[in-house]
């Protein structure tokens, strides 16, 4: 029967919208001939723009998939389509489409950025939040149950009389969130039959603890936003592709890392007894586990500099301080050094853990001086002499163009005792005052500790004459600032 149904409903759906649009697994598949024509004749259609080689779009290929086919079955009027951005690139160009992949929902043909999740489940909760009411108004016990059961998440609000204040503000959030399902009960012996009450707010999960009243005094819209989040999310979260942008997008913005190996059996040796440390302080630091076993969390150890050796370990990441890094003292991983080390980082007597390698014997030796953070100040903020420092990435393709020309800058250079010519490995090497965001940047720092940035052509000539007039045409920047993100290689902030 659901063979047939879907059978039916696909060539409908073909019949509504044209012959001619073909169709993979549910999904549209638009071009440039027929997009336009898809869109303006659809109400509410999802639009992945993708690469076939891009790895987040091959992980998110089956659960935009199984959206499609859920709300082809549910007959929906919500479309899913997909976009091969590498072909059709006039239509990537038109809706600025930077990385893959990039979701634009059109609604009655106004685009608005997706800013869900990339599972099944929260696509089709993200969608139905643009398209219907904010929450679900519950008629009996019976349909609450059924919403219970069939929802990772709910959130209930029991409230006999909306227009209350404490109404308003949960139909106002609920409105607001979009990743969560949100339902309201009115009649007073379905609030009963729940054994809740009216005014009351419960959470309804099938993990950890299945109710989860809202007990605040003060019904604060961003402090109830805040728990939603954090009582939907597990007490200590896995780290993976799927849960990334919940993780680093989420109300949180420090997180305590726990590096382990499921081989290991690290995850069932710790958790357990990190648990309750973690549900203490949960609605200010999440705590995520990350397991190094997995080819794909390299990068995540090299941001911290740590070695497989030193798993199982933790550190601790604060977004809001530009992703101040953290590491405790000891490498324990019991309740008691996981909670002191999280005190210590809230009473504010912790140092960031800045990255440094040792100094090279021979880092003078060359026309271009090589600098780590723990030679950094000395050299540049040496009074007597102007040093220009490419801030750079190994792997960085702009940067590896770069050497040969900045060696010959150095040659150029070795002779004058007032300038130096020195690079350094930023993904090696953190500096408490200055930040970098993109690879290459390259400052000069004068002799009165002044800095300026080379925006210009990266040639040898242009590069000279810089140095030479003291950054002749760049703006004077502070020491202490974070450079804006700039169009070369960005640094792999984005890649925990």
């Amino acid at each position: 029967m659901r063979v047939i149904f879907l059978s039916l409903a696909i060539a409908l759906l073909g019949t509504a919208l044209g012959d001619d649009i073909p169709t993979e697994e549910n999904v549209l598949v638009l071009s440039k001939s027929n997009f336009d024509s898809v869109v303006s004749s659809t109400d509410y259609i999802l639009v992945e723009f993708y690469a076939p080689w891009c790895g987040h779009c091959k992980s998110l290929a089956p659960e935009y998939a199984k959206a499609a086919t859920k709300l082809l079955e549910e007959e929906s009027p919500i479309k899913l389509a997909k976009v091969d951005a590498t072909q059709e690139q006039d239509l990537a160009e038109l809706y600025k489409v930077k990385g893959y992949p990039t979701l634009i929902f059109f609604k009655n043909g106004n685009p608005i950025d997706y800013s869900g999740g990339r599972q099944a489940d929260d696509i089709i909760t993200w969608l139905k939040k643009k398209t219907g009411p904010p929450a679900v108004e519950v008629a009996s016990a019976e349909q609450a149950k059924e919403l219970i059961g069939a929802n990772t998440v709910i959130v209930f609000g029991f409230f006999p009389d909306q227009s209350t204040e404490k109404a308003k503000a949960f139909l106002n959030i609920a409105s607001l969130v979009d990743d969560q399902v949100f339902a309201i009960v009115t009649d007073e012996k379905v609030i009963e039959e729940l054994e809740a009450s009216p005014e009351d707010v419960v959470l309804y999960k099938n993990f950890e603890d299945p109710k989860v009243k809202y007990d605040a005094e003060a019904f604060n819209e961003d402090l109830f936003k805040t728990w939603v989040f954090v009582q939907s999310m597990p007490t200590i979260v896995e780290f993976s592709h799927e849960t990334a942008s919940k993780i680093f997008g989420g109300q949180i913005k420090y997180h305590l890392l726990l590096f382990l190996s499921k081989k290991g059996g690290h995850f069932e040796k710790y958790l357990d007894e990190l648990k309750p440390v973690a549900k203490n302080y949960r609605d200010r630091i999440m705590s995520v586990a990350i397991d190094t076993d997995q080819d794909d969390h390299q990068r995540i150890l090299e941001f911290f500099g740590m070695k497989k050796e030193e798993v199982p370990s933790a550190r601790l990441i604060a977004l809001e301080q530009d992703m101040a890094k953290y590491k405790p003292e000891s490498d324990e991983l019991s309740a008691n050094t996981v909670e002191e080390f999280i005190q210590a980082f809230f009473a504010g007597t912790l140092k960031q853990h800045l990255l440094s390698e040792e100094v090279p014997e021979d880092w003078s030796a060359k026309p271009v001086k090589v600098l780590v953070a723990k030679n950094f100040d000395e050299v540049v903020f040496d009074t007597n002499k102007k040093v220009l420092v490419e801030f750079y990435a190994p792997w960085c393709g702009h940067c590896k163009q770069l050497a040969p020309i900045y060696d010959k800058l150095g040659e150029h250079f070795e002779k004058d005792d007032d300038v130096v010519i020195a690079k350094i490995d930023a993904t090696a090497n953190e500096l408490e005052h200055t930040k970098i965001t993109s690879f290459p940047t390259i400052k000069l720092y004068l002799k009165d500790n002044q800095v300026r940035d080379y925006n210009g052509e990266r040639t040898l000539a242009g590069l000279t004459k810089f140095v030479e007039s003291d950054g002749e045409g760049a703006e004077p920047l502070p020491i202490m600032t974070e450079e804006e993100e700039g169009d070369d290689d960005a640094a792999p902030r984005d890649e925990l």
